[in-house]
């Protein structure tokens, strides 16, 4: 993968990312959002731990947030709306499961938590 900074008219910097390495980043955002929403809803933890270790090594990886990918890369193009999108589809999936208890019985946040950990190893080995 290779990083090329394109210069607009208002002087900020952003980087081009291959089509592959932006899927990866928007499904491990939406990974570690997923856990993160798990975490807050079943858990009573509203730390956002996990998007808040992806943000980190995307920014130190790509000099962008998750916020940045949201707003450039993700279909809806806002971060709000992605984030509306995301909390949707989590309710969705947790509704199916039965709510809290099912889901947690049923081994759905050790499932959502093994997808983010490999897309984060992921995200992690590129260059």
């Amino acid at each position: 993968m290779s990083v090329i900074l394109i210069i607009g008219p208002t002087a900020t910097a952003r980087p081009f990312i291959d089509e592959d390495t932006q899927q990866l980043l928007v499904e491990a955002i939406e990974a570690a959002a997923f856990v993160d929403l798990f975490h807050e809803r079943c858990r009573s933890d509203r730390s956002g731990r996990r998007t808040e270790n992806l943000n980190k090594l995307i920014t130190s990886k790509f000099r962008i947030t998750i916020v940045g990918v949201q707003d450039d890369l993700f279909p809806e193009r806002s971060f709000r709306r992605a984030r509306e999108r995301l909390q949707e589809e989590f309710g969705e999936m947790l509704r199916e499961a039965g709510g809290c208890r099912e889901a947690r019985a049923s081994g759905m946040a050790e499932a959502l938590g093994e997808r983010y950990r490999e897309l984060f190893s992921a995200v992690e080995a590129l260059p």
